[in-house]
């Protein structure tokens, strides 16, 4: 084992902008009180996901949710670990996400759209942080050496195969052209010296999984250097899916603000962040494939054993006092459906509004409990726009993204995408099925399991759910008086309200002025003149339930 002196320093105070490295970001999220710390002894084997788990799974709103700092890691033979593991610190929440892009939640879509458009090129600097110390050779060999020296959790207690790299970033190279790939790997902890790593081959394949196909043809190793933990606007271009051919280090770049510090690695032809906490180097085998998993995947259900790559390692470098950064996935919200869902939902909109030019789309929502986000999409359109219109834009949304829409519902203004309760109301009363029902087919089946009866294709739905015209008003007490009401409540100390829209009556354009007048004597006490009014009105031969519209309105 190597240690090295660190010079040019990584980040170490908070300055403006998004956080130069990862111990930056949890600085701030401390100082925002988005942090919870456990001291206490924690089993990374059996109890640090689970307990992680709960504020997901618990019913705390998203609000609710913070970054965990587990500063006492233990396993199930009762080592003891001397380095911290953070869960939840990249997109435990949309805030918690907001401070590792330095910005405000509404301008992180802004943000993404600019840093593809003009990339800043990173900068390679030497004697980096991330190589303070340098584990090669025999030291990565044995019981608890080199991986296993590090606190890597299992994710799926009861069901994953192995402790999982999570929060990767996994750097290669195109072998002919040069250009850099970062994505999202899992990485299954095989030996102390030896990972198996799934680079998706679906949906025209990962850019990694590109780079490892050019290498078969050649014949030769594939050099693969995982990063856990670097600044999180590094961190969030490995989900996004950013063009094959572009460097996600320089759209990073572009979302700091200044060019992203790189170092080359010690044993490989790969260059990554300087100011990461570790770096694991290593040779993927072109040819060899070794089982790997079963390990509960983001699409809810365990991804049961498939040959993936197998990774001789060559190095693990790190910064001398690292943090070990683990991500929380698997059936969802979770970590990384916030990641995709924050990102995602403005990259939609942008796309259907400014690039489609369709008129009067307002908001995308992906919804996100259960489904991950990619399979379920709610497009919301303000009043009156054009069928077509509303039609396109479902069309638009639906084929974006290969694996994203395959159900698509478009809503109106007055209902709130993000409640699902609420757009299901709105599919019950405002969608014609034999009307507003389309089916295309030859969809790819996305990101799902495969057993089941597979996933080798799909085909999209898309409901027009929104209203056709107008509708009596909803029967909830109007704004006023429910806000009134609800001002007694916490007067009298009752329970904490969450309301989720709808939560008041408004008018949706089938109402008259005379029903005001009734309305307001009902509030009054004055409703027998109301009652005086209809005794004269009435009239015989009718059957009940007879609009009084289709009689008083005939000439």
């Amino acid at each position: 084992m190597l240690e090295r002196s660190k010079t040019g320093g990584g980040a170490s105070g908070e300055t403006a902008g998004p956080p130069r490295d990862f111990q930056e970001h949890l600085a701030r999220l401390e100082a925002r009180g988005l942090v919870t710390r456990i001291d206490r002894p924690i089993n990374k084997d059996t109890e640090l996901h689970p307990l992680a788990r709960w504020q997901f799974q618990g019913g705390l709103p998203e609000s609710e949710r913070r970054a965990f700092l587990f500063t006492n890691v233990v396993d199930s033979s009762g080592r003891r670990y001397d380095m911290p593991v953070a869960v939840g610190a990249l997109a435990a929440s949309a805030d918690v996400y907001a401070v590792g892009m330095g910005r405000p939640v509404d301008q992180i879509g802004a943000a993404w759209t600019e840093a593809v458009a003009h990339p800043v090129a990173p900068v390679r600097i030497a004697s980096p942080p991330c190589q303070e110390v340098v584990v090669t050779g025999d030291d990565l060999r044995g019981p608890g050496q080199g991986l296993a020296a590090l606190p890597v959790p299992v994710s799926t207690p009861g069901f994953d195969a192995a402790p999982y790299l999570t929060a990767t970033l996994a750097v290669t190279h195109d072998p002919e052209t040069g250009v850099r790939n970062m994505g999202t790997y899992r990485g299954q902890l095989k030996a102390s010296d030896r990972l198996g790593v799934r680079m998706a081959s679906r949906i025209g394949g990962a850019g990694g999984y590109q780079h490892w196909l050019k290498h078969r043809r050649l014949r030769t190793p594939m050099p693969c250097a995982i990063v856990v933990g670097a600044a999180p606007v590094v961190v969030f271009t490995g989900p996004q899916k950013l063009a094959i051919d572009m460097d996600e280090m320089a759209v990073a770049g572009a979302l700091a603000g200044a060019p992203i510090r790189t170092a080359r690695c010690v044993t490989i032809d790969c260059e990554v962040p300087a100011d990461a906490e570790i770096v694991i180097e290593g040779l993927i085998d072109p040819e060899l494939l070794e089982p790997e998993g079963p390990f509960g995947e983001s699409h809810g259900h365990v991804a049961l054993e498939d040959f993936n790559m197998s990774m001789q390692v060559t190095a693990i470098t790190r910064k001398r006092s690292p943090v070990f950064v683990s991500i929380v996935s698997q059936v969802t919200p979770s970590e990384s459906s916030v990641i995709k869902r924050v990102a995602y939902e403005p990259m939609f909109l942008s796309h259907l509004r400014d690039r489609l030019a369709i008129k009067g789309v307002t908001r995308v929502c992906l919804h996100e409990p259960l489904s991950n986000v990619r399979p379920v999409i709610f497009v919301q359109f303000a009043p009156d726009v054009p069928r077509t219109e509303v039609w396109r834009g479902m069309q638009g949304a639906a084929t974006l993204r290969a694996d994203c829409g395959k159900i698509v519902i478009a809503v109106s203004d007055d209902v709130d995408p993000a409640n699902t309760d609420a757009v299901i109301w709105s599919l019950a009363y405002r969608a014609n099925m034999g009307e507003d029902l389309h089916v295309t087919p030859y969809r790819s089946g996305g990101h799902g399991p495969k057993s089941g009866g597979g996933r080798k294709g799909d085909s999209t739905l898309m409901i027009d759910a929104t209203r056709k015209g107008p509708m009596p008003p909803l029967a909830l007490p109007a704004r006023e008086y429910m806000e009134n009401a609800r001002a007694i409540w916490e007067e009298l100390g009752l329970p904490r309200l969450s309301p989720q829209p709808p939560w008041h009556g408004y008018e949706l354009g089938d109402w008259d002025a005379r029903w005001d007048t009734f309305a307001r004597r009902a509030l009054d006490g004055t409703w027998p003149q109301s009652g005086a009014e209809t005794f004269a009105r009435r009239r015989g031969g009718l059957t009940p339930e007879t609009p009084v519209r289709e009689v008083e309105g005939k000439k």
